[in-house]
């Protein structure tokens, strides 16, 4: 079979898949129409997902005390709460898998809740063992999306997620990448393989994928997701004694968190923001920066200006 008779399989799958769950997918569908909210369409499908989501790297790997679990729970209830659907991990993260699952179970997610999670191992054999782990930690049966770590291993796993695709137990296959490392081979494999979602780094200070993977994403109708949007927290502190300029009011940014959010979600090409955190407030602040409205190109270099001068 060619990437194009895979890539076709695959759009008539996945718009079976979402016939069947039009019902849950309705009322967000509906409430993306309404300013308060902003959604982006994953082209393979047309699903749409929130533009803001929640990555579990270190904050959620906090082994089995009650205490920073209940937490957590509480972070990814308000990220529920605020109409939030994806969350994404790996068992890279340590314990942060176990920790989601036990959390979600807690928290009751809605129908539309977008569980995404990785492979990460060179071993094709291991990385069965590591897959079937992941449906038991999280506690589900059909992942949303299931992406291979950092490229490594990918000739194994991609193969392998694709069966599971077929069968039901995988919605979106994809693959990451993190820091900017690897974007060459990564071209190459949205080139010429067929991806649902690929997830990479963009941020205010960190555009390079603007030049040359986003556009195929655009082009190969593939979902981006932004990871490490505050370059791990560096970018808040660079900016920690810079107050936002006043024409951030317009876009509704009160943080320099929202700030540089918006930044991120108004790239079109760009599906969804997953920042990290284990506060509450932090997460209802990240939140925010689901609402319209959005920063349009001009405000989006007023916005670089005023990094780089900051």
């Amino acid at each position: 079979m060619t990437s194009s008779d895979a890539r076709l399989n695959r759009r008539a799958a996945l718009g079976r898949i979402a016939a069947l769950g039009a019902a849950a997918v309705l009322p967000r569908a509906f409430a993306a129409a309404t300013p308060e909210r902003l959604y982006r369409r994953i082209p393979v499908s047309g699903e749409q997902v929130p533009t803001i989501g929640m990555g579990t790297w270190r904050t959620f790997n906090v082994g089995t005390s009650e205490s920073l679990i209940a937490d957590r729970c509480e972070v990814l209830a308000r990220l529920i709460e605020a109409g939030g659907t994806m969350v994404d991990s790996s068992p890279m993260y340590g314990s942060a898998e176990a920790v989601v699952g036990d959390c979600s179970a807690r928290n009751a997610p809605p129908p539309d809740w977008f569980p995404v999670t990785k492979v990460w191992t060179s071993s094709a054999d291991e990385g069965v063992k590591q897959i079937e782990r992941s449906f038991a930690l999280w506690r589900v049966e059909t992942f949303a999306l299931f992406q291979v770590h950092n490229l490594v291993g990918w000739r194994h796993h991609l193969p392998l997620l694709r069966e599971m695709q077929q069968e039901g137990r995988i919605r979106y296959v994809g693959i990451t990448t993190s820091h900017g490392r690897r974007h060459d081979e990564l071209e190459d494999l949205m080139r010429s393989e067929p991806l649902d979602f690929v997830q990479l780094t963009y941020n205010l200070a960190d555009r390079d994928a603007e030049e040359r993977l986003l556009p195929i994403a655009r082009d190969r109708g593939i979902a981006v997701i932004a990871n490490r949007p505050f370059r791990r927290g560096a970018l808040i502190l660079r900016l920690a004694g810079h107050p936002l300029p006043a024409w951030a009011a317009e876009i509704g940014c009160d943080t320099v968190p929202q700030f540089l959010l918006k930044f991120i979600i108004s790239h079109p090409d760009i599906t969804c923001a997953i920042p990290a955190t284990s506060r509450v407030d932090h997460m209802v602040e990240n939140m925010q920066a689901m609402l319209a409205p959005l920063p349009d190109r001009e405000m989006r270099g007023r916005m670089i200006e005023w990094l780089e001068a900051a």
